[in-house]
């Protein structure tokens, strides 16, 4: 185990001006697992220990002191291919009753077509295994790409379920087609069903299980823990990453508008940034950091941040901590940009500090406290 200090960096470039607090925090960065490959997503069972997945298509536990068990079986098999494979972990909000999970990932349909799709399995008590799975919902059309699955799963509080699924890269202007899921923020029952209360009940053209549309590669989701409301990050191209809180039969104008460019510098859309009809981030990151998982801070170890959005970020190797005052974002901070990892998820422990999860070959599980806590 090695510990690092690292101390919470003031506001940074591309943000509304904003006064900083006085003095800094520091943080004791705890490794509490190595050797994950390529690790996606984390969730806590009632007692404590964690399920990781990994993108080739294992499930871990891992237990409250860092020790990584065996594969479990009863995984689905995944396209772990590009960006593909196995992806977003939710535990059903009556776990403790049902024993059921959902899982994420990109599912191989015919020839060399893929899709995300969602599976639902109860974990066996011994928590060594999954039973009776069966995919309950499928993102449609498949089509053959590496790239842009999403995909993020969160509960809201009726308990129906949302599920993020990106555009696929090759099929951008299929995110403002609402008859299907691509580019689309989907909201179905735990089995798989269109969720009551959908915009599509009353709206023509609109695939009865789409929430929101003209999304690109939403990799971060969190419920807002006041509102209730879901609040995303998508990818943007070259920059133009953005935060959105998402609301029912709303479009979130890609590739109409963007803050970002194309890979080969091209604007997207002649260079349009607004238009009448299409919501606006509540910021944006040009360049890109990739953010990448998100969860609102509600503890006790960081007093100051309770109510803060916390995300991860790929290509900005760093953990963002975004501070609010309603939905306006008022200042930010990077965090542990001397680490050097890409981070994947993070989640608040029911301990109250942060767990995140390093994306490589050699993927980490770290804590995240203030110092001397």
């Amino acid at each position: 185990m090695r510990f690092i200090l690292l101390a919470v960096l003031l506001a940074w470039g591309g943000m509304p001006a904003a006064a900083q607090p006085a003095g800094e925090t520091a943080l004791d960065v705890k490794v509490m697992a190595r050797g994950l490959e390529h690790p996606w997503s984390l969730a806590f069972l009632p007692d404590g220990r964690m399920l990781v997945t990994e993108r080739p298509g294992r499930l871990r536990l891992i237990e409250r002191d860092g020790r990584v068990r065996p594969a479990l079986s009863g995984v689905p098999t995944v396209a772990a291919t590009g960006q593909g494979g196995l992806l977003d972990i939710a535990l059903d909000p009556a776990f403790s009753e049902n024993r059921l999970i959902y899982l994420s990932f990109a599912e191989r349909r015919g020839g060399d077509t893929n899709a995300t799709a969602v599976y639902r399995a109860r974990l066996n008590q011994a928590a060594t295994g999954l039973e009776a799975g069966q995919v309950i919902f499928r993102q449609e059309p498949a089509f053959a790409s590496r790239l842009h699955f999403g995909s993020r799963l969160v509960f809201d509080r009726s308990g129906a379920l949302f599920v993020t699924m990106g555009e696929r890269f090759q099929l951008p202007n299929e995110s403002q087609n609402a008859a299907n899921t691509i580019g689309k923020i989907a909201r179905v029952t735990t089995a798989g069903a269109p969720a009551p209360g959908n915009p599509g009940a009353g709206r023509d053209g609109w695939a009865p299980a789409v929430w929101s549309i003209g999304h690109r590669n939403v990799q971060g989701a969190a419920l807002h823990p006041a509102t209730g409301e879901l609040w995303i990050t998508n990818h943007g191209p070259r920059g133009g990453d953005g935060l959105y809180v998402v609301r029912a039969g709303r479009n979130y104008g890609w590739p109409l508008i963007s803050y970002g460019t194309h890979y080969d510098g091209r604007p997207v859309n002649g260079g349009a940034r607004s238009a009448p009809g299409l919501e606006q981030p509540l910021v944006h990151w040009t360049p890109s950091i990739a953010p990448s998982g998100l969860t609102f801070y509600t503890g006790d170890l960081f007093p100051a941040w309770r109510g803060n959005l916390i995300s991860g970020a790929l290509a900005g190797q760093m953990l963002v901590r975004i501070e609010l005052d309603g939905e306006r974002v008022v200042a930010q901070h990077r965090l542990l940009t001397e680490f050097g990892q890409r981070f994947r998820d993070v989640r608040q422990g029911p301990d109250g500090a942060l767990w995140a999860l390093t994306d490589a070959a050699d993927g980490q599980l770290v804590t995240i406290r203030p110092r001397g806590r």
